[in-house]
């Protein structure tokens, strides 16, 4: 007697591959609807007329002598952060940190870190997930760029004088 069509090993290795395609189809429209696309920038072009003040920002940063040694306690709890400035310029009384995913956009914080001292910022540390992330140092018409891992285990030092500087 002829075994029934579902006995037969050949017609489940034929049902497999179309029936694996619709799951993987479900799996992609499924992670496709509940995750964000992870956009950086909205508007490229924008972005792009405005590399110019952006350049004169990192070039104001160098004038003033700017360098920055980020500092996180032990309990990743407060960020310190010591500025340093050539004698002619100012220091502000707060400014911006942001911390900037490589790429996922939705990890991006930022924080305000207030003077505390002399040439000390103090804030509270965000909470972050591991990874790669840019610290933007912002205020007044400078700021100073860092690319990290977090977290943060050994001080972060923007604008080393030891590195060559473009």
């Amino acid at each position: 007697m002829k075994p029934s069509w579902y006995q037969e090993p050949f017609v489940w290795l034929l049902i497999l591959f179309p029936a694996s395609a619709v799951i993987g189809g479900i799996i992609t429209i499924s992670l496709a609807i509940s995750s964000s696309d992870g956009l950086v920038v909205d508007d490229y072009y924008k972005q792009g007329l405005e590399i110019n003040r952006v350049l004169k920002r990192d070039k104001a940063a160098l004038k003033h002598g700017l360098q920055a040694i980020l500092t996180v306690n032990a309990g990743n709890q407060f960020i310190h952060l010591t500025l340093n400035a050539n004698d002619s310029y100012k220091l502000p009384k707060a400014i911006m940190l942001q911390f900037s995913h490589s790429t996922r956009s939705g990890f991006d914080k930022q924080v305000m870190l207030k003077r505390i001292s002399d040439n000390i910022y103090q804030s509270i540390f965000p909470s972050l997930k591991e990874g790669i992330f840019i610290l933007q140092i912002i205020a007044d018409d400078w700021r100073l760029l860092k690319s990290t891992h977090l977290p943060i285990t050994e001080k972060v030092i923007f604008n080393d004088p030891a590195l060559p500087q473009v």
